[in-house]
């Protein structure tokens, strides 16, 4: 694989090569990243499984320490491919909190926010192909 990102580039079982490709995918592509899985009341009334996460979302931890857990999206890394969610936050030595890195594939998606016409219109495209 060359050291600069290609669109070309398929999939690979190679671990490093998709850590690589990860790691140099232009930052208007990482988007794509952020593909989180749904709620089945949202599965249902959308008819997809999954949808990119957005500040301001309402989602559920699944993984890890913070598990079952609820919360807004706070901030969304674009760099790390990592959510932060309020009220998941871990206290440090001096006492201060910071929020903790989630990545997008521990979440699920409980509300979404649809004050965007761009994002209800993907919601709608999907949900028109899945009625004809």
């Amino acid at each position: 694989m060359k050291q600069v990102f290609s669109r070309n580039w398929i999939r690979s079982k190679q671990p490093r090569k998709q850590r690589k490709y990860l790691a140099n995918a232009p930052l208007h592509l990482r988007h794509k990243f952020f593909s989180t899985a749904l709620s089945k009341e949202l599965k249902k009334k959308y008819g997809r499984n999954s949808f990119p996460l957005r500040k301001g979302d309402k989602v559920k931890i699944m993984r890890g320490q913070f598990k079952k857990k609820e919360g807004k999206v706070v901030r969304i890394n674009n760099k790390k491919i990592k959510t932060y969610i309020e009220n998941i936050q871990l206290i440090k030595k001096d006492g201060s909190k910071v929020f903790y890195p989630i990545h997008p594939s521990n979440i699920i998606i409980t509300e979404l926010l649809l004050d965007d016409k761009k994002r209800k219109l993907a919601l709608d495209r999907k949900k028109q192909n899945v009625t004809s």
